[in-house]
């Protein structure tokens, strides 16, 4: 695929853009270089006066008399010897210059590098060691030169970027702030905790100019400044692997394996497992909900209307599995809680509730949301039965739903990560948005649990059970089961539910991260092509074509499932209402 170069014009224009600037200094009294020969020690001990008060001071004839007046400015109470080293290293930035300039730049360093390491700052002092890289007399001098200057320069760059984020160079980013995007050139990301191209790069740097008497002092007292100074990248990430070693040592200690009772369940046929949801939708979407689960053998369902709804109430209630709660004043005044804004803190007190409620009358409770559908390849009981005993959850792992043109869903896709794939692969599936979903899907890949009740101290969330505040660690896989999750199933589905899910559910922007996701992505294509981007969008990731099920199926990430909902209600139910 063909991609617009950064630079309009291409590496023609770069390079037109670098010789712009090195036409070669006027001749101008005060821009010219002394002899080669010159006695550099009377310069050491004359101090540069006031500029604007003698004859360098303005008017400007050319950009010769301009340059040693703003030199002269910028180095006033310094020595004459660094009002020389400015203009020798002015003079060799450009394309032609005076033929004696590089031995006398390399006699300012050989002869009076300590000097220039007091008296100059550390921007001279880059300025000087990239000199080096275009002038040095040995390999060293221009292999570490060049290696230096692409360095700072590069640092220059990112730097200034990083100053519209709103930090300053020594404000760390928060380690919850990292997107998954890849790198540029398909790199991969630096490691906080087990990287070494920080290390790599300085100590490669400080042994490389250890081979040149002349250049080492200017580049070890550059590189020793670097790793002292508060700020910039390389001391960002080391306070950033700190807090992370730190946290990943608190996280190890202060993991929970949530004790599991010793319940002894003699076969498949007699494990009782059940559901709970919270559940705003109407009752043909409630009720095929409900129906699909009691058919795979729910114990019970304990649905959470979170709008009242009697009707609803009344049609459910004559299923004898099926437990309807309303959460109406009435349920929260009795549940000692004001009504929480956000839905899935409802949600996750509601499953915590009933977690608690069941732990004498189910094995395993599940909390999925009524747009979610489990997939038995193997009976749930049996599923259930023989997971690990030692487990306080075993999860299922979400398959999200493709589009078809008319109907429901057949097909589902699963992530890179479910499959074993690599995450660069994902552009070859979704070539233009792949590198902006994690694993190519629009909602969660965590998927979802079925939690032991009655364990002590836990809280069942979203997508984990907690203990004791903490996530569980001994969880497994329900293997055979997945959660077909119907997120998009059309086009219409995905556009109506825009605007809620960026302002509250799935896509909205975390308010401590600033990077690309799924809410600036979807505001950059709304405001650049409005529903046409939408539009496109939801091709490539989302409808059900055979060429998206043609990439799924080459890489195992392909799940086909034919539900039959009317059915099924009908078998349940009967005729709705």
């Amino acid at each position: 695929m063909s991609r617009p170069p950064t630079y309009k014009g291409g590496i023609s224009a770069v390079l037109a853009i670098y010789e712009a600037r090195r036409d070669p200094l006027p001749a101008a009294e005060g821009a010219l270089l002394p002899p080669a020969d010159i006695d550099l020690v009377p310069l050491t001990q004359a101090v540069v006066p006031d500029p604007t008060d003698g004859p360098h001071a303005p008017p400007f004839l050319n950009n010769g008399q301009r340059k040693i007046f703003q030199l002269r400015q910028e180095l006033q109470g310094s020595s004459e010897l660094t009002v020389l080293h400015g203009l020798v290293v002015s003079h060799l930035r450009k394309r032609s210059f005076p033929d004696h300039a590089p031995q006398l730049f390399q006699r300012l360093w050989a002869e009076q590098g300590v000097h220039l390491l007091q008296h100059l700052d550390a921007r001279w002092m880059v300025s000087a060691v990239t000199t080096f890289g275009d002038h040095g007399l040995t390999p060293v001098q221009r292999a570490t030169g060049l290696a230096m200057s692409t360095l700072f320069g590069m640092m220059k760059l990112y730097e200034s970027e990083r100053l519209y984020s709103g930090r300053a160079p020594d404000q760390p980013f928060a380690l919850a702030n990292k997107t998954r995007a890849k790198l540029p050139l398909q790199m991969d990301a630096y490691s906080l905790t087990s990287g070494g191209l920080d290390a790599n790069l300085i100590a490669r740097l400080w042994q490389e100019a250890e081979g040149d008497a002349v250049i080492r002092p200017l580049a070890h007292h550059l590189l020793d400044l670097l790793i002292h100074d508060p700020g910039g990248v390389f001391r960002r990430l080391s306070v950033m692997s700190a807090r992370k070693t730190r946290r990943d040592k608190a996280e190890a200690v202060t993991a929970q394996s949530a004790p599991v009772a010793a319940r002894p369940v003699r076969s498949a046929d007699r494990l009782r497992w059940g559901l709970v949801s919270t559940i705003k939708a109407p009752l043909s979407q409630i009720a095929r909900f409900a129906a699909h689960h009691i058919d795979l053998g729910a114990e019970a369902l304990h649905i959470h209307l979170d709008e009242p709804d009697a009707e609803a109430e009344a049609f459910l209630s004559r299923h004898p599995r099926i437990h309807v709660t309303q959460c109406d004043h009435a349920y929260w005044e009795h549940a000692g809680r004001a009504r929480m804004s956000a839905h899935q803190l409802r949600q996750a007190f509601n499953a915590t509730r009933c977690l608690r409620a069941t732990a004498d009358s189910l094995d395993w409770l599940g909390h999925i949301d009524v747009d979610e559908f489990i997939i038995a390849q193997r009976p749930v009981k049996d599923v259930l039965f023989h997971a690990d005993p030692q487990a306080a959850i075993a999860k299922m792992p979400p398959a999200e739903a493709l589009a078809p043109v008319t109907g429901d869903p057949t097909h589902f896709k699963l992530s890179h990560a479910q499959a074993g794939v690599k995450k660069a692969l994902l552009q070859e599936i979704y070539p233009t948005f792949g590198l902006h979903l994690y694993g190519g899907f629009l909602s969660h890949t965590g998927g979802k649990v079925f939690a032991r009740p009655g364990i002590p101290d836990t809280r069942l969330g979203i997508h984990t059970l907690k203990y004791k505040g903490e996530d569980v660690t001994n969880k497994t896989r329900a293997e055979g089961l997945f959660l077909a999750h119907f997120h998009a199933p059309s086009w219409e589905h995905f556009r109506s539910h825009l605007d809620f899910r960026r302002d509250h559910g799935s896509y909205r922007r975390p308010a401590d991260r600033s990077e690309m996701g799924q809410a600036e992505l979807f505001d950059f294509l709304m405001q650049e092509e409005g529903d046409a981007g939408l539009r496109a969008f939801f091709e490539e990731v989302c409808a059900d074509t055979p060429a998206l099920r043609d990439r799924l199926a080459r890489h195992d990430m392909l799940l086909t499932h034919d539900f039959d909902f009317d059915a099924t209600t009908r078998r349940v139910f009967g005729d709705l209402p």
